[in-house]
């Protein structure tokens, strides 16, 4: 009796997890809002070092592999025992390639307004960046909705001026 429920339930799993495998076509829809999506990623970090990144995006489908988009970031840093703070902002176009259901290759350039200090002040500077990668989308209950991981390189990497510790560059995020 026990093995027939535990068959039964793992039927209707696996049936579930084919059902949640049905990958959305926008081109099947001529809507565009059915070919629009957005996420990006969040942090926050509290305490004698404050850290604030809020960098949402919009992209659009323009074929079932191919899509682009926009998006904007902005991150406040403060050091409470060096009575420190910046904001760093700026904007990002993206275009990414499915290479089916969960992997993708992705390239971005982003332009952030970076405050820079030397020994006799600060200045603040545009800081352009060129990344290069690919990633990972994981389901949610198999629709559009999503976590993202993307691994980075930033050939246009200036150890002085750009906001990030290397030229590589690992992101987590969401789509909807």
């Amino acid at each position: 009796m026990v093995k027939k429920i535990i068959l039964t339930v793992l039927t209707a799993i696996v049936s579930f997890q084919v059902y949640s495998q049905k990958e959305f076509d926008p081109m099947e829809s001529s809507s565009f809002f059915d070919r629009v999506y957005v996420g990006g990623n969040f942090s926050l970090e509290f305490g004698d070092f404050t850290f604030v990144d809020v960098s949402p995006l919009a992209g659009y489908m323009i074929t079932n592999m191919f899509s682009a988009g926009v998006g904007v970031t902005y991150r406040y840093i403060s050091f409470r025992d060096f009575d420190f703070d910046t904001s760093i902002y700026g904007g990002r176009v993206f275009a990414r390639h499915n290479l089916g259901q969960q992997f993708f290759l992705y390239t971005e350039y982003e332009n952030l307004r970076n405050e820079l200090f030397f020994a006799d002040g600060s200045v603040r500077e545009w800081v352009p960046g060129f990344f290069v990668g690919g990633g990972l989308f994981q389901s949610i209950g198999g629709g559009r909705m999503g976590f993202v991981a993307t691994a980075l390189y930033n050939f246009a990497y200036d150890q002085i001026r750009s906001p990030y510790n290397s030229p590589w560059v690992f992101r987590v995020g969401f789509t909807l």
